[in-house]
């Protein structure tokens, strides 16, 4: 059945943690009295936090009711074929007032193994960092299961860990088993497959409100990490004006930038919905049937039916491309 709406926003889904802060409410604009919001789930497909969609004919219908009446009109026929009912991404923009548990995640074998969900390959675009913020991504150098084990042990997992300073633009690349960590002061737009498991092996000696620790996954991480290492972990890319310029490409998931100035027709050639995340800036989409704004911090989606459309702005903005190819 053709879908009638060109470009669908949903409200956004706003998570508390404790080690989150108030950019995403003081600079993103999201609505929060709390004080310590880490993530923001733009689009989610995860069970119990279904995305619900707040604009045009469509408000008020779910994700799920959305691929349940529209399949592969929405999704693009060969993404419906290949994930059927269940959306593939979860797509975030998280803000670390404090740094966030060093964790990894499993991949999809492991995944389905253990818990019958996707793994978790996701991928950073940092849209704002403080002075000195950081990044754990990887290891140093090539490890084993022995060398780190003793490191974590000794409360000296650093020593082996790469660390990266960060600023605006950067943007990091996380296959499943990658060790990482976001570092304090850093705010990303996050793209990943649709899962929420996540294995914490080191959380900082940290508390709760009520003194407790958070639990770690120490025995299930042994099995999914990733011992070895890479020459650099910064992903090297261009960017062009009015043109989308690719970041990073994987069977999961393809994310371009897109520099907007003036105005950019468009046109929409996989099979694929794509999703566009405003880091910089305002556009304004529109076809012959609608307009739709996209502030700073806003996120949409584009059903892969919708072929032609046109992208403009006034002043100097910036879009992430998201799309399955």
């Amino acid at each position: 059945m053709p879908i009638k709406q060109s470009f669908i926003k949903f409200s956004p889904i706003l998570k508390e943690k404790i080690w989150g802060g108030r950019k995403l409410i003081s600079q993103l604009n999201k609505k929060s009295e709390i004080d310590n919001i880490g993530e923001s789930w733009e689009i989610s497909d995860i069970e119990g936090d279904v995305s619900v969609v707040i604009n045009g004919l469509l408000k008020g219908c779910s994700l799920k009711e959305l691929i349940e009446k529209y399949k592969g009109d929405l999704l693009g026929e060969s993404v419906y074929e290949k994930f059927g009912k269940k959306f593939p991404l979860l797509i975030k923009f998280i803000d670390a007032k404090e740094v966030l548990s060093i964790q990894l995640h499993p991949d999809d074998n492991l995944a389905k193994e253990r818990h019958n969900s996707f793994g978790k390959t996701e991928m950073w675009y940092v849209i704002q960092a403080d002075d000195k913020a950081n990044l754990i991504v990887g290891f140093k150098k090539d490890s084993n299961k022995k060398e780190y084990l003793k490191n974590l042990k000794n409360n000296s997992l650093l020593d082996i860990l790469n660390v990266d300073e960060v600023a605006k633009g950067d943007a990091y690349f996380i296959p499943a088993g990658r060790i990482h960590a976001i570092g304090a002061g850093v705010m990303l737009a996050e793209i990943q497959q649709t899962s929420d498991i996540t294995y914490r092996v080191y959380d900082w000696d940290r508390q709760d409100a009520k003194g407790n620790y958070r639990r770690l996954h120490t025995e299930e991480a042994l099995e999914a990490i990733d011992y070895l290492a890479e020459d650099k972990y910064h992903i090297d890319y261009q960017k062009k004006v009015n043109e989308s310029s690719e970041i990073i490409s994987c069977p999961y998931f393809t994310t371009n930038i897109l520099c907007i100035n003036g105005e950019l027709d468009n046109k929409n050639k996989v099979d694929s919905f794509k999703i566009y995340m405003c880091t910089k800036g305002k556009v304004t989409f529109s076809n012959e049937e609608y307009n739709e704004v996209l502030e700073y911090g806003e996120t949409l989606l584009l059903p892969a039916n919708v072929k032609e459309f046109n992208i403009r702005s006034t002043q100097k903005s910036e879009l992430l491309e998201v799309y399955i190819s």
